[in-house]
């Protein structure tokens, strides 16, 4: 990953555009902010969300408010409640996220994850 020199901010998430995606069932609204290889991202997933695909990329994501399930391709199947983590690398799952409710989340992903 490249020396990222990143100064000193204070981040109003209220100034910062949303975008919309959609998913299988349900919306994601992602506001994001990009430094180089490093991306932080406050999103939101609506009641009733489902992923539309099986994400290899690595996060570190904490839960904001809600709750979240990850499910992973083998089956495998955890919870993100509010005050909650989880942390995986570039290409070590294959991950998507279900909610029931929506959910709020603070996602941090880039370079610095992709195990080389």
């Amino acid at each position: 990953m490249q020396n990222l020199n990143i100064p000193f901010q204070a981040i109003n998430w209220k100034n910062i555009p949303q975008t919309e995606h959609s998913g299988e069932t349900g919306t994601a609204c992602w506001q994001t902010i990009q430094f180089g290889g490093l991306r932080i991202r406050r999103v939101e997933y609506s009641k009733n969300y489902k992923a539309d695909h099986w994400c290899e990329k690595g996060h570190i994501v904490y839960c904001l408010k809600g709750e979240v399930t990850n499910e992973l391709k083998d089956g495998k199947k955890s919870i993100l409640c509010e005050g909650m983590s989880y942390i995986v690398s570039d290409n070590l799952s294959s991950h998507r996220s279900i909610t029931k409710n929506g959910v709020q989340l603070l996602i941090i992903d880039g370079d610095f994850l992709n195990g080389k």
